[in-house]
């Protein structure tokens, strides 16, 4: 059986609302984007690496520092900010071949490679029956809806909430699918996925300037 070519989508737009210039901002001591670059040129079941972008300054980043990754540029119909990111993947996936795509983001640079080996390993261990795979956070926390009902807790049995069943978020982290997947449903989650966990200090999602002074933190304890 061939192995499977697994190409690596990272999109990155050149401005952020909440935390400006964020892709390019440097976090402990490096431009974010850097992190998730340099993991994914070192996680070796990943074939190509592919960033699509508007942005100069990361592309000039790219050639300086990573010439090896392709460099999409993306078209100017989908550069606004409200654009899904299923159509830029919709996009990207007609640009660059593959069996099977990874995507994940700039803002989430505590990734470890051997955490994304191991989401690859999952995945395809799991070929045929799951069509795409996402990574989670699991949760032992006590969780309520709007109307106060309790999600997964009966809240007259007090148990630790370590002892409580898990519940699991999508941390935006990784994800793999296929183009035949992602054109069915036009999401990259799709109708059989995998849930895979992936260790909480490695699934902050930089979306908020706290959530960056929080990643850099824990990054410069790495070092």
């Amino acid at each position: 059986m061939s192995t499977p070519r697994i190409v690596a989508l990272v999109p990155m737009r050149d401005q952020s609302e909440r935390v400006p210039g964020k892709n390019y901002r440097e976090l402990a001591g490096t431009p974010l984007f850097h992190h998730i670059i340099a993991t994914l040129l070192g996680t070796p079941e990943i074939a190509e690496v592919v960033v699509d972008t508007d942005s100069d300054p990361i592309k000039a980043g790219l050639a300086e520092h990573f010439p090896q990754v392709t460099i999409l540029d993306r078209p100017a119909h989908l550069r606004d900010g409200e654009i899904p990111m299923n159509e830029i993947l919709l996009h990207d996936t007609t640009q660059v071949a593959a069996d099977f795509y990874l995507q994940t983001h700039s803002t989430n640079p505590l990734l470890r490679a051997g955490t994304i080996s191991g989401a690859i390993a999952a995945f395809l261990a799991a070929q045929p029956g799951a069509d795409s795979l996402f990574s989670v956070t699991a949760l032992h926390t006590r969780l309520y809806d709007a109307t106060g009902q309790a999600i997964n807790h009966n809240p007259a049995e007090l148990l630790r909430t370590q002892d409580l069943p898990p519940v699991y978020e999508e941390n935006s982290c990784i994800y793999m699918f296929s183009r035949t997947t992602l054109e069915a449903h036009g999401h990259r989650i799709g109708a059989s996925p995998l849930m895979h966990p992936i260790p909480a200090e490695e699934a902050w999602d930089i979306d908020e300037e706290l959530d960056f002074q929080v990643a850099d933190f824990l990054m410069r304890q790495r070092r």
